[in-house]
């Protein structure tokens, strides 16, 4: 196997471009869940080829419980310089495991303590109006979700935007948008190369809701407006409602400004993929080969490498 054994670990290096070819040419709705599927499996397949790297590295060292038979020398020529990769993938995978757990508890501390404070407020309503000077606006996930907005948000926007804001967040709600972005957090905690997947995920539930918002209203211009607009108000996180702050991890706004150009322009077409014979089409194919060849590459080096092992305890 050689080298190849670490291709799930460098293989995310291809994700920069499937991400730019996919959010520019995809619907948003397609390209979050394309990507977000892509990010979960190529991270599996670098914590997964993490252990068993630590497994080949760490199994002839005197006092390990695991299988002679995996500190085979057969086995070890598997992996170049398997002493070395097995104690530094100790090392990288406490530290995915120790920032997966962080995300996993600032998400649920965040969330319980927004529901926790709305409860205290005495408000059932999906929308929930705060009364603060600060503008800001934000969709909690939950049973039930909840939208929360400040009254310095609704005052600083006209009616037809205020319908074009909630609409957005109630695109938010009804995506389940939360759950894809706390994925591709996740999986970028478990390999930083996939951060790239982070951030165009993040735009492209934004460029969901904002074309859920336009629907909903009938109106580009006038939601490329209130976007812009709450944008420009909102400047930095509110501080006022110091509970609310962690909100932000929510919250992956994305550039504004591609944003609003995008909302100026005709809408993406409703079939989740453009025809072939186009410029749309053809990125979107090289954009799914290309996914689909990284993950294919990373899955195949990690079933190999199993496979090793499995051979050299049961051969």
């Amino acid at each position: 196997m050689g080298v190849f054994v670490f291709l799930p670990l460098i293989l995310p290096l291809t994700a920069l471009p499937i991400a730019r070819l996919a959010e520019q040419h995809l619907h948003p709705r397609t390209a979050a869940r394309l990507l977000t599927a892509v990010a979960v499996i190529l991270a599996v397949c670098s914590t997964v080829c993490l252990c068993l790297l630590v497994v080949v590295g760490t199994a002839q060292l005197p006092g390990n419980p695991l299988p002679d038979s995996w500190s085979d020398p057969e086995v070890r020529e598997a992996v170049p310089h398997d002493e070395i990769a097995g104690k530094l993938s100790i090392v990288a995978l406490m530290a995915v495991v120790l920032a997966c757990g962080l995300t996993l508890h600032r998400d649920r501390r965040y969330r319980t303590r927004a529901h926790r404070a709305l409860a205290g407020l005495g408000t059932s309503s999906e929308v929930a109006v705060l009364s603060d000077d600060a503008p800001y606006a934000y969709a909690l996930p939950g049973a039930p979700g909840r939208i929360l907005v400040s009254t310095g948000m609704l005052a600083a926007l006209t009616d037809t935007e205020r319908h074009a804001l909630l609409a957005h967040e109630r695109a938010h709600l009804h995506g389940h948008h939360h759950r894809l972005l706390l994925a591709v957090r996740l999986a970028s905690r478990a390999n930083p190369l996939l951060r790239p997947l982070r951030e165009a995920v993040g735009y492209c539930t934004e460029r969901w809701a904002d074309e859920e918002a336009a629907r909903a209203t009938g109106d580009r211009r006038t939601t490329a407006r209130a976007v812009g607009r709450a944008a420009l108000v909102s400047g930095p996180r509110p501080s006022a409602r110091t509970v609310f702050r962690g909100l932000a991890a929510f919250a992956e706004a994305g550039p504004v400004p591609r944003r609003v150009a995008a909302l100026l322009r005709p809408g993406p077409p409703v079939n989740s993929w453009p025809p072939t014979l186009t410029s749309a089409g053809l990125a979107a194919i090289v954009a799914a080969a290309g996914a689909a060849a990284s993950t294919f590459s990373a899955l195949n080096a990690a079933v190999a490498l199993f496979l090793v092992l499995e051979a050299a305890t049961y051969g």
